[in-house]
């Protein structure tokens, strides 16, 4: 199963008892369309810094950050647009499921990380957010300053798409990751292309290089 199925499939799985079925239905729809690129991270940086590592058990840890993103995501979108304004009636119950499936995605992607050193950098993206879309309601909605606001949720998910694949086998992100992980995040424009295309082929090994660097910095 190659990593984007890994991810994919996580991220059903912890959605699979959701109700009412509507809602279920509406959620993994959402999940089939996503670029897992979040949840794709955080395996690739699994794996690159540990080769023996059963992806098994990383796989609720990037479930966790993929959900919390498409949650988020999701928000975005709905703040953006605000469909209840030039709406019809019937899309504004489309909007209301909108806005209820994102709180599930952040909700269940939370619920995955809460056990884990991931848990409050996922917190901390969250608040991040939240301050972000506040001060983006002051900018011009069209401009260069509310763009780069929208533009933090795809360098922070990468952040913490990181520090789950790192924590999940004992280590922290050193700072040059993280910065990595940002440097990613600004090829893409705006939302994530599909994984295949979004994560360079030399992604493990760059990651892998990284935290070579680092231990071998510290142990000086």
């Amino acid at each position: 199963m190659d990593d984007a199925a890994r991810a994919r499939d996580a991220a059903r799985e912890a959605l699979a008892d959701v109700e009412p079925e509507q809602l279920r239905e509406a959620l993994d729809a959402r999940i089939g369309d996503a670029a897992v690129t979040p949840g794709v991270l955080a395996l690739v940086t699994a794996r690159a810094l540990d080769p023996d590592v059963d992806l098994g058990d990383v796989a609720d840890r990037a479930a966790g950050v993929q959900l919390i993103y498409e949650g988020l995501r999701l928000t975005r979108t709905v703040a953006r647009d605000e469909p209840w304004v030039t709406a019809p009636t019937a899309a504004d119950i489309e909007a209301d499921m909108d806005v209820l499936a994102a709180d599930v995605l952040v909700s269940r992607g939370f619920s995955l990380l809460a056990c884990t050193d991931a848990a409050r950098p996922a917190v901390d993206v969250v608040r991040a957010f939240g301050r972000d879309q506040t001060l983006r309601d002051r900018e011009d909605p069209d401009g260069a300053a509310a763009a780069a606001l929208d533009r933090n949720l795809e360098v922070d998910a990468l952040e913490l798409a990181v520090v789950a694949g790192t924590t999940a086998v004992g280590g922290d992100p050193p700072e040059e990751l993280l910065a990595y992980a940002r440097d990613l995040a600004a090829d893409c424009d705006g939302e994530f292309p599909p994984a295949g295309r979004a994560l360079p082929e030399a992604t493990a090994d760059r990651i892998a290089d990284i935290s070579e660097r680092a231990v071998s910095a510290t142990d000086r």
